[in-house]
C-alpha cells in the first residue's frame, strides 16, 4: 500500500475506534451510569443510543424486579424457642448511582442484597422476640407486615433500591424445640387419655349402679305382685272350698279323707299302725254306706 494512503486509513480507523468507544446503547430493562475516573457523570439515560468520551466507563444496572431468598434464618420467639425461617424478598433499583456506590464490591447486586437481608433480619428478630410461636405461625406473611416493610424504607433508600415485597415462606422449630413440643403434646394426650378413661369408668359404674337399682326395684315389685296374686288366689281357693264344704259336708269329709289316705299311704316303706275299725278307715271299709 502506498505510504501516502496509509496515514489517512490509519486516521479513519482511529476515528472509527474512537466513535465506537464513544457510543453506547441503553436497553429498556437497564440503567446506564456514566463514570469518569470513578466519579458518576450521569445516571438518568433513557433507552436508546447515547455517546460518551472514550476514556469514560458505562456501568449497567438491571432495572427489573430482583428476588432473593433468605433460607434457614435463625430466630427466637418470646419463649426463647429457636425457629428456622425461610424468607422471600423482592426489590428493584431506583437510583442506579447510589446503588453502585452502595455495592462498591465487584458484585453490587450481592452486596446490596446482603445489606437488605441484614436490615430485614434485624427488624424481624426484634418482632419475633415479642411474639409467641402460635402468634408467629398465624400471623399474615409470617409477621412481615406492611409496617415492618415500611420501617426498612430508609435502609433501602440509602442503597438506591425499593423493597417490593417480603414474606415468610416456611417456619420450622429447631430439632430441640420440635422434640420438646412433641414431648408436651404426648404428655397432654396421655393426661387426656387418663381423664377419658376415668370418666368412662365412672360412667360405667353409674350405669351399672343404675341397672342394679332398677333390677332390685323391678324384682321387689314383681315379688310383691306375685305375693299379692298368690294371696288372692289362696283366698279365692279357700272361699271356693268353704262354699263347697258348706254345700255338702259329707263330700267335704270324704275329700279330706282321700287327701289323708294319699298323704299317709302314698309313700313306699312307710308303716302305719291304727285300729282297723277306727274312724280313719271308715270310707275304706264300707264306702257305699257313707
Amino acid at each position: 500500500m502506498n505510504d501516502r494512503l496509509l496515514a489517512p486509513v490509519a486516521v479513519v480507523v482511529a476515528l472509527l475506534v474512537v466513535a465506537a468507544l464513544s457510543v453506547f446503547v441503553v436497553g429498556e430493562n437497564e440503567f446506564a451510569v456514566r463514570t469518569r475516573f470513578g466519579q458518576v457523570q450521569q445516571a438518568d439515560y433513557a433507552a436508546g443510543l447515547h455517546w460518551c468520551w472514550p476514556f469514560e466507563r458505562i456501568e449497567r444496572v438491571d432495572r427489573r424486579v430482583l428476588a432473593q431468598r433468605l433460607q434457614g434464618e435463625s430466630f427466637i420467639d418470646a419463649a426463647q424457642q429457636g425457629l428456622s425461617v425461610d424468607i422471600d424478598m423482592s426489590w428493584r433499583v431506583r437510583d442506579a448511582a447510589i446503588y453502585l456506590h452502595a455495592g462498591a464490591s465487584s458484585s453490587a447486586e450481592a452486596a446490596v442484597a446482603a445489606r437488605l437481608a441484614d436490615a430485614l433480619r434485624s427488624r424481624l428478630k426484634a418482632k419475633y422476640a415479642q411474639m409467641s410461636l402460635a402468634q408467629i405461625l398465624t400471623a399474615p406473611r409470617g409477621g412481615v407486615s406492611d409496617e415492618l416493610i415500611a420501617q426498612l424504607a430508609p435502609a433501602a433508600t440509602g442503597l438506591g433500591v425499593e423493597i417490593i415485597d417480603a414474606r415468610v415462606k416456611r417456619i420450622d422449630p429447631t430439632d430441640q424445640v420440635a422434640n420438646a413440643i412433641y414431648a408436651r403434646m404426648q404428655e397432654a394426650y396421655t393426661v387426656q387419655a387418663r381423664e377419658l378413661r376415668a370418666e368412662s369408668t365412672a360412667a360405667a359404674d353409674r350405669v351399672r349402679a343404675e341397672a342394679d337399682r332398677n333390677l332390685a326395684e323391678i324384682t321387689a315389685t314383681a315379688n310383691r305382685e306375685a305375693q299379692r296374686l298368690r294371696g288372692e288366689g289362696d283366698a279365692q281357693a279357700a272361699a271356693i272350698r268353704a262354699r263347697a264344704y258348706g254345700a255338702n259336708p259329707e263330700f267335704a269329709a270324704f275329700y279330706r279323707s282321700l287327701q289323708a289316705y294319699r298323704n299317709a299311704l302314698g309313700r313306699d316303706g312307710d308303716i302305719l299302725v291304727v285300729q282297723p275299725d277306727g274312724e280313719f278307715y271308715k270310707y275304706l271299709r264300707s264306702p257305699a254306706r257313707h
